[in-house]
């Protein structure tokens, strides 16, 4: 039986987004760690095109990015925009065109990216027939996210609460990059030529790339933040007005950055100084956030013991305030010298995806499936055997990259007594090996505990209904 929340609401779109995107998690995961073993154990390219590194590398991308977390950013902001509003979506029926395209999108990706039908670039690899359905799922997404505010009543509802805010920035902004970044010259269905070149196209990449981070990866992501840790830990948000500064600074700042990937490079030199300068003051706002979401739990720390849903969004924020710092020193030019193209850089985005992006998604996911399904998880233990996992997993990757990336940026620049590389790069990718298996096995464990959560969530939609039941019985 509903209860009256659930049929204010239209939440079977958001049923379906949220389970997908839990699927998505197990799915470009698992590829991820075959693509990290191929690393390690090159045997298992197997000469065959399609599972070869270099393709499924750009599958795992496209999986995690888009699929998994492009899924559950759908799901949770086409939850809270209803609920913070305290209306249904403009429109159901778009609602569900946003799903089915967005779906079909991501079998066309999985699909033509193993055959090589991309544009070769960084995140946005597609080709333009993809690309043109990306563009009228987001307009129609945009337009319904925008429509279901501006119905909200007004005199009940006249605030827009903040959480709204970042996501609509994240959809706006995406919307630009998107276009801008994948204008081209279609030549034949599957064929077609960037309208940048150069050093020209590699600055549109960068401000593009670094913004899906920025974004997709961060803005987004700080929507489900404001609204699911303070539901969780059940307090208000520690300062709205600290909330509002973050969405401002990180709206205007983000944008600035992409530069810093492209420092020692034929960009000019005030440009990528330009985006380490701003890049390192980005910490302020960042840490902002990260110590807004925490000091809202002002009061409720003793909750960690049992909540184990609030474990992942608390241990979200902490690896929000390590990446946004680390992020950022890595921006610098004397850092940069060192850590550019090695493992470390890899490492950095990993303890962001994992550790951040992943964390308070999965933790807003399983708080969503509660709601949403009116019942208790299957089994609340397994949430917490997933959170070990996750973080276990989370760790032995970041910091096999970190040892193995600075080691690499060591053996680069070492040189001997004449003058001449003390080692040749042979001599640098053998030495990794132990960090590419260690990779692949923290790889392996974070991804063991999405296929936890999977079967915890799948069996929790399987019994909800005779649970619920049973309940009522017992309360009779």
């Amino acid at each position: 039986m509903e209860t009256a929340v659930q049929t204010k609401y239209n939440d079977s779109v958001v049923k379906a987004f949220a389970f997908m995107a839990v699927v998505y998690l197990v799915v470009g995961t698992g590829i991820g760690v075959y693509a990290a073993a191929e690393l390690a154990w090159p045997f298992l390219n197997y000469d065959i095109a399609e599972i070869t590194f270099a393709r499924l590398r750009v599958l795992h991308t496209n999986a995690v990015v888009f699929a998994f977390g492009g899924s559950a950013l759908m799901a949770t902001s086409l939850y809270v925009v209803q609920r913070t509003n305290g209306v249904r979506l403009y429109s159901n029926k778009l609602a569900w065109f946003q799903f089915w395209m967005w779906n079909l999108i991501i079998v066309a990706a999985v699909i033509t990216i193993p055959l090589g039908l991309t544009q070769s670039k960084e995140y946005a690899e597609l080709e333009w027939p993809i690309d043109m359905m990306i563009t009228v799922t987001w307009v129609a997404y945009l337009f319904n996210f925008v429509m279901t505010i501006a119905s909200r009543n007004k005199e009940t509802h006249s605030h827009i609460y903040v959480a709204n805010w970042f996501y609509l920035g994240f959809i706006v902004m995406v919307s630009y990059l998107h276009l801008v970044n994948n204008l081209s010259i279609p030549v034949s269905m599957w064929k077609s030529y960037s309208m940048f070149a150069g050093v020209q196209d590699a600055m549109i990449q960068w401000w593009w790339g670094h913004n899906a981070v920025g974004f997709f990866l961060t803005a987004g992501f700080l929507g489900m933040m404001y609204y699911f840790v303070p539901k969780q830990a059940q307090r208000p948000i520690y300062s709205y007005r600290l909330s509002v500064i973050h969405f401002w600074a990180l709206m205007f700042g983000y944008v600035w950055l992409g530069a810093h990937h492209l420092q020692y490079t034929a960009l000019p030199d005030w440009t990528g100084s330009l985006g380490a300068v701003i890049s390192l003051a980005m910490i302020i706002p960042s840490w902002g956030g990260a110590l807004n979401g925490m000091l809202t739990l002002s009061g409720a720390w003793d909750r960690l013991r049992t909540d184990y849903i609030l474990r992942f969004l608390v241990m979200s924020l902490a690896f929000y305030a390590m990446s946004t710092f680390e992020g950022p020193v890595m921006a610098a030019k004397t850092v940069n010298a060192l850590s550019h193209y090695t493992d470390w850089t890899i490492g950095h985005v990993h303890s962001g995806a994992l550790g951040w992006v992943a964390m308070v998604a999965i933790g807003s996911i399983y708080h969503m499936v509660m709601k949403l399904w009116n019942t208790e998880m299957y089994s609340m233990k397994l949430i917490n055997v997933h959170f070990w996992m996750a973080t276990i997993g989370t760790v032995l990757y970041i910091v096999a990259m970190w040892v193995s990336g600075i080691m690499q940026g060591l053996m680069w620049r070492a040189y001997d007594e004449y003058g001449t590389l003390a080692y040749t790069f042979a001599e640098s990718v053998e030495a990794m090996h132990p960090y590419y298996a260690l990779r692949t096995i923290g790889g392996l464990v974070f991804w063991s505990g999405a296929v936890v959560m999977l079967f915890n969530v799948a069996m929790t939609l399987a019994t909800a209904k005779s649970r619920r039941e049973a309940a009522v019985t017992a309360n009779a």
